[in-house]
């Protein structure tokens, strides 16, 4: 016997486990695309056209259906898939812990944090507040003041109103 005959022979052999093996299959339902060793089972025991087969088998979702099928499938709007890709806003929650706070933060830290945030353009930018001057407090007391009137005017002198 030629090596061509013996091989034929043992595919057409393996054919006819296969077949048995699928009746088994059949119970499980089959949802996801089947893999590479699982189509090699599927594939006829042919010589020809074997990859084209394989892809054919492959590209299928599942016993026999197509990726192309719109039938069953759940239309959801784009507003629908955003709100469910976004994480729920904590806004409220963090309002709620701000205000019951009794600490209230120096001004300096506050304005630090909006020179931070504010943009880069001059508009972005208000004018800084005025410097109030401050009265320097006098080195000398009221009544130091007096008593220098006294010793050198030799009387105190009262102010005209």
């Amino acid at each position: 016997m030629s090596a061509s005959l013996v091989r034929r022979g043992l595919e057409l052999f393996d054919s006819d486990v296969n077949d048995v093996g699928k009746v088994k299959k059949k119970k499980k339902k089959q949802q996801t695309t089947p893999g590479s060793a699982s189509v090699m089972e599927l594939v006829s025991t042919k010589r020809q056209g074997v990859t084209r087969q394989v892809k054919r088998l492959q590209g299928r979702l599942g016993p026999g259906k197509s990726k192309a099928t719109v039938k069953d499938k759940r239309i959801t709007s784009a507003v629908e898939e955003f709100r469910k890709k976004q994480k729920k806003s904590q806004m409220s929650t963090n309002l709620k812990y701000f205000m019951e706070a009794d600490y209230k933060a120096p001004e300096s830290h506050t304005l630090k944090i909006l020179s931070h945030n504010s943009g880069r353009q001059s508009r972005n930018h208000p004018e800084p507040p005025a410097k109030t001057a401050k009265e320097t407090p006098s080195l000398f007391t009221e009544k130091e003041f007096q008593q220098f009137q006294k010793e050198y005017f030799g009387r105190t002198v009262e102010k005209k109103k």
